[in-house]
């Protein structure tokens, strides 16, 4: 049996930009879950199965304190020709469906709808190490979107060992 990593496609291969430690420098708007104002986060991704799949862990520090973190599993799906965002967080709602995604150029973009409105996660990756990174919704009937996290975010040595 030949071992995953020997039957990557060149769309498994393009997470590869998403693996690796990271430290960011965030802007976060008000919601219904939190108020606005600066975070700092630290990303790790790893790639799982051979590079199959990318798995990030997320968290987000807001006064000392961490204020939301999330799973993130990321892998592409041959049968639609579209990347695939998993994400489970601190706010449980559990997803139906993944969030499909294709690269815009620099930019691998997610979108995601469920009966609260659509949701828009775009990765812009500047270059190996670094990226930016933001989420913006449309609410249910809504006709703007709004902002709800930006950051930028650079390659680190470490990731903290609670981060796991």
């Amino acid at each position: 049996m030949a071992n995953a990593s020997s039957q990557l496609s060149q769309h498994h291969l393009r997470l590869g930009a998403l693996v690796g430690a990271w430290v960011g420098d965030e802007q976060v708007a008000a919601s219904a879950w939190t108020a606005a104002g600066a975070a700092e986060s630290d990303v790790a991704a790893e790639p799982l199965f051979g590079g199959v799949f990318v798995e990030q862990r997320y968290r987000q520090v807001r006064d000392q304190s961490v204020a939301f973190e999330s799973r993130n599993v990321f892998g592409f799906d041959a049968t639609d020709q579209r990347y695939k965002l998993y994400q489970f967080d601190t706010f449980g709602f559990a997803p139906p469906t993944p969030a499909s995604g294709v690269w815009e150029g620099d930019d691998l973009v997610f979108e995601r709808s469920s009966p609260r409105g659509t949701q828009r996660t775009v990765f812009h990756f500047e270059n190996e190490d670094s990226y930016r990174m933001s989420v913006s919704f449309l609410p249910a009937g809504g006709s703007d979107w709004q902002e709800v996290v930006s950051g930028s975010y650079r390659r680190s040595t470490s990731v903290s060992k609670s981060n796991s």
